[in-house]
């Protein structure tokens, strides 16, 4: 795995594992192919050594292709997706797009390259999510790669979609492929949109804390650097045509992961000098409590009620186990939001 492709590569998951592959692989070259839509961002990648990023499009067959044969590449990393719930219910074209026609030109132009041309040892994994398997009732057995599939947002079908096409290109072509599928992740780099950061973020400027129903959905939280390590492990020891499912470990309604921001939030009030004057809106800066932010909105369309993942494969097969608890894990990641203002903050203003 001298040269990699890796899709997606500016986002949050796929820009936490390029700086986690660099570190692991310093004398690999890395090749991040990203259009730099909304949450991809060049700096998330700027310190990364030995590591290219060209702006294009997945969809683009003819760049794939010639990005293979030119950077004499033989391992893709599918990361490369629109993944944003509440977006693909308010404009789904996009995730069809990029999910399952974009997957599709890179299946293609994997096959083009390394199947009808040089014949050369090769691996394309793809990057999916627990989302594709549905909802889980409380007394529910978690899922395992066994569950059939049942997903209930756009999102989510169309990532089902992109991982039967990735299933079938194997199957069909014998291309020598696997996939993963994560639970939540959280950590780093994480584009404002999502729960953890957005959460964080609100509280520090005094905004609301939005709060679906009854804030009781379940999902399993994942550190993004246990992740990058469970796909490491699928593409040294994954076998083709297998799927693995990636958790943290980590299973807790939306309300205690709230409640655990607000109290990290509060304690950085208490043990980080100076945090009230660079955010004097956060009602921590006057004394007061975050959680007095919380307000409850109408549930989500569709909103999915508990996921939960059985990584007992992933274990067996690959050694895989997530290292990261998730207090600490989420500690560290909001000390990293305090210590790194100057690339989220851009993002807020490009949003607004």
């Amino acid at each position: 795995m001298a040269n990699i492709l890796v899709t997606g590569g500016a986002g949050f998951i796929g820009g936490n594992f390029v700086h986690f592959w660099n570190a692991r692989n310093p004398e690999d070259h890395v090749v991040v192919l990203d259009a730099l839509t909304y949450a991809g961002n060049r700096s998330t990648i700027a310190g990364a050594t030995n590591a290219d990023l060209v702006e294009g499009d997945i969809r683009d067959q003819g760049l794939v292709e010639q990005l293979l044969r030119e950077r004499d590449i033989a391992t893709i990393v599918h990361f490369a997706a629109e993944s944003h719930v509440d977006r693909s219910i308010s404009g789904p074209d996009a995730f069809i797009d990029t999910n399952i026609l974009g997957t599709n030109s890179l299946l293609k132009a994997a096959r083009s390259v390394w199947l009808d041309g040089d014949g050369k040892e090769h691996r394309f994994h793809h990057i999916s999510t627990d989302e594709v398997f549905g909802s889980l009732g409380n007394d529910d057995p978690a899922f395992s790669e066994t569950t059939p599939y049942a997903p209930n947002s756009p999102y989510s079908a169309s990532k089902a979609a992109s991982d039967h096409l990735v299933r079938a290109y194997h199957h069909t072509y014998g291309l020598e492929v696997t996939t993963s599928n994560c639970s939540n992740n959280y950590g780093p780099y994480q584009y404002p949109e999502k729960l953890i950061p957005l959460f964080f973020l609100n509280a520090l400027s005094g905004k609301p804390l939005p709060i679906y129903g009854d804030g009781m959905n379940v999902r399993d939280w994942l550190h993004v650097e246990d992740h990058c390590c469970g796909i490491e492990a699928c593409l040294t020891k994954g076998q083709p045509g297998e799927t693995y499912n990636i958790g943290g470990g980590a299973e807790l309604p939306n309300m205690e992961v709230i409640d655990a921001i607000c109290r990290e939030v509060d304690r950085a009030f208490e043990e980080v000098a100076g945090l009230a004057e660079r955010y004097p809106d956060a009602p921590a800066a006057k004394g007061g409590k975050s959680d007095s932010l919380k307000t409850f909105v109408t549930d989500r369309a569709g909103h999915d009620r508990r996921y939960a993942i059985d990584e007992t494969k992933a274990r067996g097969e690959l050694g895989y186990s997530a290292a990261h608890g998730f207090d600490e894990g989420l500690r560290q990641t909001l000390r990293w939001y305090l210590d790194n203002e100057d690339w989220w903050r851009p993002l807020l203003t490009r949003e607004a």
